[in-house]
């Protein structure tokens, strides 16, 4: 169990590591039949990966070798109408990260992100318990204007299931007007805020809006197994974060299940619910069980998402060490009451009418409820008060009939 608790604590570390510590940037050339480039990219990237071993899941941070190359037989300039343009990058033994690009009238983005990689590089996944060749993939944040490079001093995080890569100082370009990245660049995000030609007018004093409690909605994960999560809840963000004139503010952000992709993954001992929208890249919910208790439970939160006013416009937060949610295996969680989740000091999930069940679901139904200790207290209040009541009823009712009993005896018979 320590080896197996200590795993569930690298990913923090891990991630934070990969943003710190990256390698030498290169750069990646895609060229058509006349040798003109069509795409260029130059970056650092750091790869975090979560697989399984004999002695339980791990997790693994590697960079992007100074030996990785363009695969000319995988990457493409695309046709029109036909197919997209590619970059396939390979290293070691079969890993490929693959960028898919995509066009509108104004504007090219990388449509999606993907990681192929080969579990039996014991170099690189020592005493991992599969030797398959897993595919991963996500779509990104990046995206320029036509004839303009994407410029990224940032870093940029791409979460891809039990991978994440970030990509460190970037520069990349497709459709290339010419065969060498544009003077002209769109700035991401994240290296926001970015000055503006005249001071925005100031905003007018208003109370900040109290926002309604989140609609409930019902998610389901599945794997190869069938289905390893049921949940049912609704979900607010509680976020303390700086704006840009330096005071700090705690925001309230409800998530809009119309509005909001979910996916996941069913491992032995870690089922994950990632949901998704437009501001949220991603806010992981992370399930793992006790064997010693066969109990599942609620251990880890992890969030990255924009806010747009803020001084620093990305927020992450991460917490894997949580003990929430929790309840045997085989039987659902459920609290109609609403549960305050701290994951840190600057970050809480707010959740609502909530009722889960983690691992052993069986034919997409909840098992057996193990009610909140919240739901059970509520319930305690108004038997305490009816059986005061009823007490307080027995106490008058008894002097009652004493009283009487003692005027009765006042009276002599003639």
């Amino acid at each position: 169990m320590a080896a197996l608790g200590g795993a569930r604590r690298r990913p923090l570390f891990l991630l934070l590591l990969a943003g710190l510590l990256h390698g030498t940037a290169a750069t990646f050339v895609v060229t058509d039949g006349n040798g003109t480039a069509c795409i260029m990219a130059n970056f650092s990237a750091a790869f975090v990966t979560s697989y399984d071993t004999r002695n339980g899941p791990t997790n693994v941070t590697f960079d992007l070798p100074p030996d990785a190359a363009v695969l000319n037989s995988s990457s493409s300039c695309g046709k029109e109408n036909a197919s997209a343009p590619s970059l396939v990058i390979a290293f070691g033994r079969g890993h490929r990260l693959t960028l898919n690009f995509t066009r509108n009238a104004t504007r090219y983005s990388v449509q999606l992100m993907g990681f192929i990689y080969n579990l039996s590089d014991t170099q690189i996944f020592p005493n991992a318990s599969s030797k398959e060749i897993k595919t991963v993939e996500s779509a990104t944040d990046i995206r320029a204007d036509i004839n303009k490079k994407y410029r990224c001093v940032s870093n940029n995080q791409i979460h891809m299931r039990n991978v994440t890569v970030t990509l460190h100082d970037a520069t990349i370009q497709a459709y290339l007007a010419s065969s060498s990245f544009s003077k002209e660049e769109t700035r991401c995000e994240q290296d926001g805020p970015f000055p503006t030609t005249a001071p925005p007018p100031p905003p007018r004093p208003s109370p900040s809006p109290t926002p309604e409690s989140p609609s409930v909605h019902k998610y389901n994960v599945s794997g190869a197994n069938g289905t390893c999560l049921l949940a049912s809840m609704g979900l607010q963000l509680n976020v303390t974060y700086s704006k840009r004139d330096n005071t700090t503010v705690s925001g309230l952000f409800s998530i809009d299940p119309s509005n909001t992709s979910a996916t996941g993954s069913c491992g032995a001992q870690l089922v994950t619910l990632d949901l998704r929208s437009s501001r949220i890249h991603s806010l992981l919910f992370q399930f793992g069980m006790d064997p010693n208790t066969s109990q599942f439970f609620l251990q880890g939160i992890q969030l990255n998402m924009t806010i747009p006013d803020a001084r620093d416009p990305t927020f992450q937060a991460d917490n894997s060490s949580l003990r929430a949610l929790q309840a045997t295996i085989g039987n659902s969680y459920k609290c109609n009451a609403e549960e305050r989740v701290e994951v840190t000091e600057a970050f809480s999930v707010n959740i609502f009418k909530v009722w889960v069940q983690a691992f052993q679901v069986q034919g997409d139904k909840f098992g057996s409820v193990e009610e909140c200790q919240l739901d059970e207290n509520s319930m305690l209040i108004p038997i305490a008060v009816g059986g005061a009541l009823a007490g307080l009823v027995l106490i008058v009712l008894i002097a009652y009939l004493i009283g009487r009993k003692r005027s009765h005896a006042g009276y002599q018979t003639i």
